[in-house]
């Protein structure tokens, strides 16, 4: 049974690492395929996917898309620029707040596209280093991505702890000021980081040669606000309220009657439905009062990019569920003591899944229920929940890619050892700082 196990265990990584590589819905589509194999070759039991979090993810992904429809996303990536131009020398300082502040509102990493050539722009013609603006406000856009309410990881790990007594107020009051504080201690690692820009050998050569030169393209903030996109902002903005009042206060959630075979039954509508039914809610109001085109949304950058996100959560998820069901006995029991005495070898899990997944919704379906199946208190692994954010690790995410690109300096590198590229730092010390902080609010606040 023990050579079984290791022989599955060996296909969910091939999966796992098929998939990643292959990019887009690769990773759902090839661990479907390990799915099929798991139960139709191996007979192990289906498990099941996540429906009520899958729900909650499609519910905030279209009123995401329905604000970026509206140019609401526009408007606020436009004032985030205005602000950062606005004060060009302290470009390193504003730059992750900025985006993790954006990110945090958000609930995606879409929007920080439009942000880092402007970082990158406003860095150069201010004379600092681009490198250190521009590696620190990805890792931020990471951990505001955690700390999001309405983000699919958040949303995950709050359905993972559905009946915990743990619930999305408390996963919040914990993570967003252990993030922010990881943020400011990654600005501090780089805020002095390599040769000042009028120093660095590689752009004295590219300004040598003629490189770079100014961008053609105006600048966003120039472009008039579109008619509905202040509106949109707002009504997202309240329902992001609402999803944590009814977090805060679960008294506001509706109590119903049904009558099932005769008998009057009572019941209040759970938090993950309440989710759905309040960003839903939303999306319709963007849609009929402040003409986000439908169409429009379903074309967008958020949408297409949340129905990836769906179908690897699905698949994955799916696959993992599979696995763990047919395998707990031998995994709890193998395992549980040395998580149980030494918890932080589960953060480096969560860590090193996030590397192969680069996906934290992901590693959060596929290791938080493992996590509680081994006894881990609820409120710790809130506290560890920081340690997804292992994307950085190495340079093939796609928002590590695009701050290299947007460098026309060449301060911003991926290095050559894989490993030894601009982002390694901050991210090590963002995420260690942020985990770390974590972990004690969480033994303060929720225990």
């Amino acid at each position: 049974m023990d050579w079984w196990l290791w022989i599955e265990l060996a296909l969910l990584l091939a999966c796992i690492v098929t998939g990643s590589r292959l990019g887009g819905v690769g990773l759902g589509a090839v661990a479907g395929l390990g799915l099929a194999a798991f139960v139709f070759g191996f007979g192990l039991p289906p498990g099941g996917p996540p429906g009520t979090v899958l729900g909650m993810i499609l519910a905030v992904v279209t009123a995401v898309a329905l604000m970026e429809a509206a140019g609401g996303l526009d408007t606020v990536v436009r004032g985030a620029e205005r602000l950062l131009r606005r004060n060009p020398r302290r470009i390193t300082v504003l730059a992750p707040l900025v985006t993790y502040a954006l990110i945090l509102a958000a609930g995606t990493q879409h929007v920080i596209y439009a942000l880092l050539p402007v970082i990158a722009e406003v860095a150069r013609k201010a004379g600092v280093r681009p490198e250190r603006p521009l590696s620190v406000s990805v890792i931020a856009a990471q951990h505001g991505l955690v700390a999001s309410p309405v983000s699919a990881a958040s949303v995950a790990l709050a359905g993972a702890l559905a009946g915990s007594g743990v619930g999305l107020p408390q996963i919040l009051a914990v993570v967003m000021p252990s993030t922010l504080l990881g943020v400011l201690a990654g600005t501090l690692s780089v805020a002095r980081r390599g040769a000042e820009l009028d120093a660095d050998p590689e752009y004295l050569e590219r300004l040598a040669s003629g490189e770079p030169g100014d961008p053609a393209a105006p600048a966003a903030s120039e472009q008039a606000a579109r008619p509905g996109a202040v509106g949109a902002c707002v009504v997202f903005l309240l329902a992001i309220a609402a999803v944590v009042a009814i977090g805060l206060l679960p008294g506001l959630r509706p109590v119903y009657e049904k009558v099932s075979e005769g008998v009057t039954e009572t019941g209040q509508v759970e938090m993950g439905r309440a989710i759905m039914i309040v960003m839903l809610g939303a999306a319709g109001l963007m849609m009929l009062c402040f003409r986000a085109d439908p169409e429009a949304a379903v074309r967008g950058g958020v949408m297409r990019g949340g129905l990836v996100a769906i179908i690897n959560i699905l698949g994955v998820a799916w696959l993992g569920s599979s696995f763990f069901e047919a395998n707990q006995p031998a995994i709890v029991g193998g395992i549980s003591a040395w998580v149980r005495s030494a918890p932080w070898l589960f953060a480096i899990g969560l860590f090193a899944l996030s590397i192969l997944l680069f996906s934290q919704a992901a590693t959060v379906l596929l290791l938080m229920p493992v996590g509680l199946a081994l006894g881990l208190p609820a409120a710790l692994l809130v506290g560890l929940y920081p340690a997804v954010n292992g994307n950085f690790f190495l340079p093939t995410y796609g928002t590590v890619l695009a701050a290299v690109s947007f460098d026309r300096t060449g301060t911003t590198r991926i290095g050559r050892f894989l490993v030894d590229h601009s982002f390694m730092r901050p991210g090590l010390v963002t995420t260690g700082v942020a985990t770390v902080t974590g972990v004690l609010l969480s033994r303060i606040l929720l225990s």
